[in-house]
């Protein structure tokens, strides 16, 4: 499967969404316990990214977004004529409930369009940067929106649906950077984000102002107020600068120039970072919730396993069938079009009108397994 491009997971579910580059107009889905086809669809143009909860299914190409019911892949919305988007920028709230879309509102600058998925509405324009939009995620509530430019060096919170600023931190003033990722913990308390340089960031959403009857007559509290006030007396971007949080905790890797993804998460209680990189491997990091600064290495994973031809990436056939002779076998021509089963269930069965099982939709709280400390790695040979 070494053509794909793009894999994306219903959450722990068994349905997978693949793309490839043989056929980088269709959208495929599958049962991967099962390696059987639930459906496909084709569109007009090359699919950049896709997004999905247990509501909607969001495809994104360069210049259109269309909105699927996840259920049935019933075309809902086709959101055409967007502002031309050559990453495939876009973000969906994991929240079914607050099912919101965000997706760049301009080429030029960093606007945020925020679509209810639900509704089928606009929601809100946020103006969050002066220059293009690199990355978008929302928190796991839906209730948050955050956001950084390419050039890197400035990261907003928003709240949602109103497109408030909550919070700005600058992640450095030296150097413009490429953010890869941007990422909420489970309880909206922290956020981190990830570039092409070696440091990972992690930052603690907060609000110093202390409450009325509480603040301490400190010598930090007392410069505080002395560069608050002068903020008010200087231009905007110095102002907006003094106003703006450094990063809580840090990590910084032994590498730089590769792209990172990073995620916070639970394990055995504890708050972890975790970080894949384009080397192949995936990095746990233990953070104190008290304490940040730098955090501390517990534990590394290979993710690619080689042998003297290729890396050993997943299984390879589908019900005897390679992937790529899979997708070759039908073209993709015009408008977005399917072709789906009429459903399945867990012993083979079809569910007449239904493409998705109600139990791979089930709500609850998604998260890692507390049971064991570290995601179970396997080692595959041929």
């Amino acid at each position: 499967m070494s053509d794909v491009y793009i894999v994306e997971r219903l959450f722990s579910s068994s349905l997978v969404v693949v793309v490839s580059r043989t056929m980088p107009q269709r959208m495929n889905i599958y049962h991967f316990k099962k390696g059987t086809e639930i459906c496909n669809y084709c569109y007009s143009s090359n699919i950049l990214a896709v997004r999905l909860n247990r509501q909607r299914l969001v495809v994104c190409l360069e210049e259109s977004l269309y909105i699927h019911n996840i259920k049935d892949m019933k075309l809902l919305k086709s959101l055409l004529s967007t502002p031309t988007n050559h990453k495939g920028l876009c973000a969906l709230s994991i929240n079914h409930s607050n099912s919101y879309l965000a997706y760049p509102g301009s080429s030029s600058m960093g606007d945020i369009i925020v679509y209810d998925t639900n509704s089928l509405s606009h929601v809100v324009e946020i103006s969050a940067h002066d220059s293009p939009l690199a990355a978008l995620s929302f928190n796991t509530s839906g209730t948050m929106l955050t956001s950084a430019s390419e050039k890197g060096t400035v990261i907003r919170v928003f709240t949602v649906p109103d497109g408030l600023r909550l919070f700005e931190f600058r992640r450095g003033m030296k150097r413009y950077v490429s953010i890869s990722s941007l990422s909420f913990s489970a309880d909206g308390q922290y956020l981190c984000a990830s570039s092409n340089t070696e440091t990972v960031h992690v930052f603690k959403l907060e609000n110093h102002s202390p409450s009325v009857g509480e603040e301490s007559p400190t010598w930090s509290s007392y410069v505080g107020k002395v560069f608050s006030a002068a903020s008010t007396y200087l231009p905007t971007p110095v102002s907006d600068m003094m106003h703006q949080d450094r990063a809580f905790a840090t990590v910084h890797l032994n590498m730089f120039g590769l792209k990172n993804m990073c995620a916070l998460a639970i394990i055995q209680k504890l708050l972890r970072l975790l970080i894949a990189s384009s080397d192949g491997h995936l990095y746990i990091y233990n953070v104190d919730p008290q304490e940040g600064e730098e955090c501390v290495l517990v534990k590394k994973h290979r993710l690619l396993e080689m042998d003297e031809k290729k890396p050993l990436l997943a299984k390879e056939s589908i019900e005897g069938q390679s992937y790529a002779a899979t997708v070759a076998a039908t073209a993709c021509t015009g408008p977005p079009t399917g072709t789906a089963l009429t459903g399945y269930s867990e012993d083979g069965g079809a569910r007449k009108g239904e493409v998705i099982p109600e139990h791979e939709l089930a709500a609850g709280p998604v998260s890692l397994d507390d049971e064991q400390e570290f995601p179970p790695m396997t080692s595959r040979y041929n």
